[in-house]
């Protein structure tokens, strides 16, 4: 028995541990993994074309109505990292969602710009030219960072372009598109002067090409690196919060001391599979991933964290809707 997945590249290291390890317990099941973006995700699972649809963007009331059967189950916590190719500044500079629209805008065009020195003092900020880097698939790393930025700017960003998992960027000079939280390691690190948003799975290869790690400010205006204090105290708020259906934006909390650019991530999958037996697996792969696959051994290879146990039972409760 094989079971599809592809979707998301942010979930796509955890599939790729998780995979081999499901095997190992029941070798008569595959799980093959492709990290082809969200967007791709959830359109393979709505054609039926793969049992699972790796996502970090949740589906609406209106995508789950459009598509009957389709669901959204929430199988851990990851966050977003925004990254940054500044030779020779070494410190976690303070961004916003603010000065990162205005980035990604083309007003601010240099790094030594007054509104990213207001928020960095004492740095010693070069006047390379900013180059903002985005996606350019379907992706729910562009759905968390276009959150981020349109409630923190809803004046601005939040009128347009707004969020989703393809957004029109603003037409910047110079300005980047890369497919894949890989290209965005790798074309952020050719490229000074580049800004870019890099899920939090990625955290290990922007380190090793030398990429900085911005401190985020979140609705209290506090700066924070996503670490498992700071993403698990942000997710605390939310988990009474969560619907039975799990489309709920954990962006911006109220935490204090919560990472801005949370989520859950999300197995898209449809209630109605082909025959029992692909049904009856699908189950067990799903439930094994929000028990055991939750370990530590696991999640933090790729710097995500365990759902909460009243999560992990709406999950749970979706899980034993799916039948043939």
């Amino acid at each position: 028995m094989t079971l599809a997945e592809t979707g998301s590249t942010l979930l796509y290291p955890l599939f790729n541990l998780w995979g081999p390890a499901f095997h190992e317990r029941y070798p008569n099941v595959t799980i093959t993994a492709q990290g082809t973006g969200s967007g791709a995700g959830i359109a393979q699972a709505a054609a039926g074309t793969v049992n699972i649809g790796a996502s970090d963007a949740y589906l609406s009331e209106g995508d789950m109505a459009a598509h009957k059967g389709l669901m959204n189950i929430a199988l851990a916590i990851s966050a977003q990292q925004v990254n940054y190719n500044l030779p020779g500044v070494s410190e976690h500079l303070k961004l916003n969602g603010k000065v990162l629209a205005a980035m990604y805008q083309g007003t601010i065009k240099t790094w030594d710009d007054p509104q990213i020195a207001a928020l960095n003092p004492g740095v010693n900020l070069p006047g390379t030219a900013v180059v903002p880097l985005h996606r350019s698939d379907g992706s729910g790393d562009t759905f968390l960072f276009t959150q981020y930025l349109s409630k923190q700017d809803p004046e601005g960003w939040g009128k347009s372009p707004g969020f989703g998992t393809t957004v029109d960027f603003p037409a910047v000079p110079g300005a980047l598109g890369e497919n894949g939280n890989g290209g965005m390691v790798t074309g952020c690190a050719e490229t000074p002067g580049c800004v870019a948003y890099i899920g939090i799975s990625f955290l290990d290869q922007a380190s090793q090409r030398g990429l900085g790690e911005a401190q985020l400010g979140n609705s209290s205006g506090n700066f924070l690196l996503p670490d498992a204090q700071s993403i698990q105290a942000a997710a605390a708020g939310f988990a009474s919060k969560t619907p039975a259906n799990q489309a709920i934006s954990m962006i911006d909390g109220p935490a204090p001391d919560g990472y801005p650019i949370i989520n859950y991530e999300y197995a898209i999958v449809n209630n109605r599979q082909k025959d029992a037996a692909t049904a009856q697996t699908l189950q067990a792969f799903l439930h094994w991933a929000i028990t055991d696959g939750n370990k530590a051994s696991f999640l933090d290879q790729v710097h995500f964290q365990p759902l909460p146990p009243a999560v992990v039972k709406l999950s749970d409760a979706l899980i034993a809707t799916i039948s043939s």
